[in-house]
């Protein structure tokens, strides 16, 4: 029998419900398990850990909206994550992680081998845990690490927090989608985080809806002084990195994110790249839904 999906949406799960997906998980017959802000008490949700912990065909796992709920959940998740081999997409968009539930999960997800998209938006983050996840980002030539990354909502992030992730971005032999909508980014930290990102070989889609740019930003250049000072941080060990070769195919990883509705439209910027790419800021109405992309 073929993998099959479970989806479940704001509802409280019966005990016969979650027997139903435990057997499903043990039996490998779940491809996609979506639990997303369904109600169920901690017992069954330690079932569940310990079901998909074994489980070898599962390969999205969607708990958004409140589902880790608590430290005793995350720690649950983190020691299903440790033993489980096949999820390459989690999404935990609205739970009440703070950095330090994050760093409860992160060694977890820092080992795991398959998983390639993480959502963490909306997760009460903060500086703390950008220096995690900037370890799930590794630098080109290195180990493999994440292709999608969503970090919307996080507005306990600061400008320093934002600039190590955009260092991190454009380091990073992987990653291909960065979502940082909601983010009160403000034009300096925009205008930085896109001049950084362009100098990824990868990046396809830079998300920056709702962050607070405005259209003067959009339409004019950024400072040769800002431009100097990442390119200073940048350069900071470029000389030993290796270029990661062969191409990977991958899959559509974007289905268990909390969407926004994108606006495409209006004006465009620029942003002076390296030569091999280019960072376009696509501006909406305002100015205020903007969304990046990088063609290469």
């Amino acid at each position: 029998m073929l993998p099959s999906s479970i989806q479940i949406s704001g509802e409280p799960l019966s005990g016969a419900e979650v027997r139903d997906i435990c057997r499903g998980l043990r039996d490998n017959a779940v491809r996609l398990l979506s639990l997303r802000g369904c109600r169920l008490c901690d017992r069954d949700f330690g079932r569940i850990c310990r079901a998909l912990a074994g489980a070898t065909s599962l390969a999205q796992l969607n708990l958004n909206l409140g589902v880790v709920s608590s430290p005793s959940r995350i720690k649950q998740l983190a020691e299903a994550l440790r033993t489980n081999r096949s999820i390459q997409s989690l999404f935990l968009h609205g739970s009440p992680l703070t950095d330090a539930g994050l760093a409860l999960l992160n060694p977890a997800l820092a080992l795991h081998p398959a998983l390639v998209a993480l959502d963490l938006g909306d997760c009460m983050l903060g500086d703390e845990a950008i220096n995690l996840i900037c370890g799930l980002l590794p630098p080109d030539g290195a180990k493999s690490g994440l292709k999608e990354l969503t970090l919307s909502a996080n507005p306990g992030i600061t400008p320093k927090g934002w600039s190590r992730l955009a260092i991190a971005v454009a380091h990073s032999s992987q990653v291909r989608v960065l979502n940082l909508d909601y983010n009160p980014l403000g034009d300096h930290v925009a205008g930085m985080l896109a001049v950084a990102v362009a100098s990824s070989r990868t990046l396809e889609v830079l998300d920056l809806e709702g962050t607070g740019l405005t259209n003067q930003s959009a339409q004019n250049s950024i400072s040769p002084e800002l431009q100097q000072q990442i390119c200073d941080l940048l350069s900071e060990g470029e000389e030993e990195e290796e270029v990661a070769g062969g191409a990977v195919d991958t899959q559509e990883w974007g289905r268990g994110r909390e969407p926004a509705a994108h606006q495409r439209g209006g004006s465009s910027w620029m942003c002076p790249s390296d030569p091999s790419s280019q960072m376009v800021l696509m501006t909406s109405g305002l100015g205020d839904s903007l969304l990046a992309e990088t063609e290469m």
